[in-house]
C-alpha cells in the first residue's frame, strides 16, 4: 500500500464562520493499525482513537468504516501566526496575506511535565538541534532505567528532537520533530511540541523568525454557523496530580447550547464521551 500524505491546508471560512473541512472516511484493508491510517491522513493517533470509540486502534475490523476527523472548529482567537489548542492537540499555523491555514497533529506534554499555556513568539529556527536533557530528565531517566543518560546527544537517528526544532520565545520550550513515529498526537512529551518529520520541515521552510505562538486550552469549542449552531468537544488534559479534570461547561456555552432539552443531552454526552467530531445541534 502506497502512503498517500494528506498535509491538511483548508480554505479560511468567511468572516463569523469557524467550520472548516469535511470528514472522511477510510475503509480498513488487511494491515491496517492506527499508526500507520494517523500518519496517512496526517491526523493525530488520540483524535483517530476518539472519532472511532470501541475499534481495536492495532487491530481494526478488516472492511469497518473508520471516521477520520479532518473536519473542525477553528479554535477561538484572532487568525495569525501559530495556535496550539492543547486538548485537540492540534497545530493550526495562519500564513500572513493567506486565506488559508494549515493544520498539523502535535504531540504535547505528559502528566507532571504539562506545555504551558503561554502567548510567545518563534525566537530561533534550527536545523540538526543538539540534544541536551535537563538535570531533570537525567535524574529520571536514571530512577527508569538505571542508566546515565550523555549529556548532549548529537544530530542523527537517536537524537529526540528529529531534525529540526523552532524555539518559543526565551523558554526552555521547542516545536521539533522526533526520532519516534508513536507519540505525535498524544501527550507523551516532557512539555515540548513534537510533529511529523515532514511536518516539521515544512514549517521549518514556511516560518519566520518573530511569527507570533499562542498555546491555549479550549476542551468545546463553538460556532454559529449561517444555517446551524456547531460544537466540538475533547478529552479535557490531565491535572499535575494526575486527576483527569472535568470539562467545566461555562456559562458561554449554556447559553449556546440553549434550553432544549435534546441539545442539553447531546452536550452532556459530548463532554462524558468527547469524541472531537464537529457536532450540529438540533434545529429549533
Amino acid at each position: 500500500m502506497t502512503t498517500v500524505s494528506f498535509a491538511k491546508i483548508y480554505s479560511l471560512p468567511e468572516a463569523g464562520s469557524r467550520l472548516i473541512g469535511e470528514p472522511q472516511y477510510h475503509e480498513v484493508a488487511k494491515g491496517d493499525y492506527f499508526q500507520l491510517i494517523a500518519e496517512q491522513y496526517d491526523v493525530g493517533f488520540l483524535a483517530l482513537m476518539a472519532a472511532n470509540p470501541g475499534v481495536d486502534p492495532f487491530l481494526p475490523t478488516v472492511g469497518h468504516k473508520l471516521v477520520i476527523p479532518t473536519q473542525m472548529l477553528l479554535p477561538f482567537g484572532k487568525r495569525e501566526g501559530i495556535i496550539i489548542n492543547l486538548p485537540e492537540l492540534r497545530l493550526y499555523y495562519f500564513p500572513e496575506n493567506s486565506d488559508k491555514v494549515h493544520v498539523f497533529p502535535v504531540g504535547i506534554g505528559r502528566q507532571g511535565l504539562e506545555t504551558p499555556k503561554t502567548v510567545s513568539y518563534i525566537s530561533e529556527k534550527r536545523k540538526d538541534p543538539v540534544w541536551r536533557p535537563t538535570s531533570e530528565m537525567k535524574a529520571r531517566y536514571f530512577a527508569e532505567h538505571g542508566r546515565k543518560l550523555a549529556d548532549e546527544v548529537p544530530a542523527g537517528p537517536k537524537n529526540p528532537f528529529g531534525k529540526y526544532a523552532l524555539r518559543l520565545g526565551t523558554s526552555v520550550y521547542l516545536l521539533h520533530g522526533s526520532n519516534q513515529r508513536f507519540g505525535i498526537g498524544m501527550r507523551a512529551s516532557s512539555g515540548c511540541i513534537r510533529l511529523y518529520d515532514d511536518d516539521i520541515e515544512w514549517l521549518y521552510q514556511h516560518i519566520e523568525i518573530n511569527t507570533p505562538v499562542r498555546i491555549v486550552d479550549q476542551t468545546i469549542k463553538l460556532s454559529y454557523e449561517p444555517d446551524k449552531r456547531l460544537i466540538e468537544v475533547h478529552s479535557p488534559l490531565t491535572g499535575d496530580d494526575g486527576d483527569v479534570s472535568k470539562t467545566e461547561i461555562t456559562p458561554a456555552v449554556t447559553a449556546f447550547v440553549g434550553d432544549s432539552p435534546d441539545d442539553k443531552m447531546l452536550l452532556l454526552d459530548q463532554v462524558e464521551n468527547p469524541k472531537g467530531l464537529v457536532t450540529q445541534l438540533h434545529v429549533h
